[in-house]
């Protein structure tokens, strides 16, 4: 058995969460963890000297439990599955020692976490313009809502300042264009995906990626299948 830990980042309303669902659909023995799933209780969310709730700090998160629930599946993927109603099959290609499990993990501060990064064997990270960012996040209906200004007074702020540390810290983060359409993208990362798949099945070590620094564009020609 074998493991791929694939890390799916992004502004809020930048494709991330639409993105990460699709790969879960269409690649094989795949698990998705969402950070969203892992806010603290609104009631001890920091705020700051403006009044604005603090949501886009990793102090909002339980980080602690998203960590638990990813070493869980490290520890035994096919458990991990099957514990959650998953029963995948094996492949009548590849024995057991040749299956390959992929951990989708996506959130907007996954490569923040310093201990959560280090395990990611591929990055992907959503980004949009801007206006195109504002736009989207006031047209999403939101609990609590966003209060007025919250976006030019907390969210891009703390974004611009995430992604400052982001790429102060991780190398080997794929940027992908948001405003490209979601099937392009989806078949550029699948296929990048699946080729690492294909490499772990032959047996080459999954090194975690530290060597590229960006890269803007993923050939999505020649779709390949997991």
């Amino acid at each position: 058995m074998k493991t791929l830990l694939v890390g799916v980042g992004g502004m809020t309303n930048g494709g991330k969460s639409t993105l990460s669902r699709s790969l879960y659909q269409k690649i094989p023995k795949s698990c998705l963890i969402a950070q969203d799933s892992y806010f603290k209780d609104d009631s001890i969310v920091p705020v700051d000297s403006n009044g604005f709730k603090q949501y886009d700090m990793l102090d909002a998160l339980h980080m602690d439990t998203m960590m638990c629930e990813v070493d869980s599946w490290r520890r035994d993927p096919l458990s991990f599955m099957k514990q959650r109603g998953l029963n995948p099959e094996h492949t009548a290609s590849s024995s057991a020692d040749e299956e390959v499990y992929v951990l989708i993990v996506e959130g907007f501060l996954i490569f923040n976490h310093r201990p959560l990064n280090e395990l990611f064997h591929k990055r992907y990270f959503m980004e949009i313009p801007y206006d195109v960012c504002k736009t989207r996040r006031s047209l999403r209906a939101y609990t609590p809502p966003d209060p007025p200004g919250y976006f030019d007074g907390h969210v891009w702020p703390m974004y611009l300042k995430a992604r400052q540390e982001m790429e102060s810290m991780v190398s080997g983060i794929v940027f992908l264009d948001g405003l490209k359409p979601k099937e392009e993208l989806l078949a550029a990362v699948c296929k990048d995906i699946c080729q690492e798949i294909e490499r772990l099945r032959d047996g080459d070590d999954c090194s975690r990626a530290r060597n590229v620094r960006k890269i803007f564009f993923l050939d999505s020609s020649e779709s390949t299948e997991c």
